[in-house]
């Protein structure tokens, strides 16, 4: 069995002012997604993957433009563009290192590749929902990474 080269893809904002391109690997062209219960991501629509075998890459073209929101454990911040209020991505520091959860319908594909799965984070404590994310989040591409 061969082993599949990662695809890359790219998330954005509706403007594109707030631009993610990252690298998933695997299984193509299945996305499992997941739609996560809170009142931000239900209000917003949003449906979130990740990959902890891919890599990512944030670009803001006018970081002006561009707010940091975080509610709740305060551990997580929604990249949200000021211009036109898609949230792209939401990442996590952990341990030093930034991981990410990428917003599928900010992707530019096909929407039948995108799968549902069923998430219920309720009742997580704050330690138990960084070591889940730093698990299963994608982790910030290093310097090797290339475009």
């Amino acid at each position: 069995m061969s082993r599949r080269e990662p695809r890359r893809l790219q998330a954005t904002c509706h403007c594109g002012n707030i631009r993610v391109d990252f690298d998933w690997p695997g299984a193509w062209p299945a996305i499992p997604v997941r739609a996560c219960g809170c009142g931000l991501c239900t209000r917003h629509g949003a449906r979130w993957t990740s990959h902890p075998d891919g890599a990512f890459r944030l670009e803001i073209a006018d970081p002006g433009l561009s707010t940091r929101y975080r509610f709740g454990s305060q551990s997580a911040d929604f990249h949200v563009c000021s211009r036109c209020g898609a949230i792209p991505i939401v990442t996590s520091l952990i341990e030093g290192r930034c991981y990410a959860v990428l917003n599928a319908n900010t992707f530019d594909l096909e929407r039948s590749q995108l799968v549902e799965t069923a998430t219920d984070f309720e009742g997580e404590t704050l330690a138990e929902r960084l070591a889940r994310r730093q698990r299963n989040w994608m982790p910030e591409a290093g310097p090797e990474w290339r475009r």
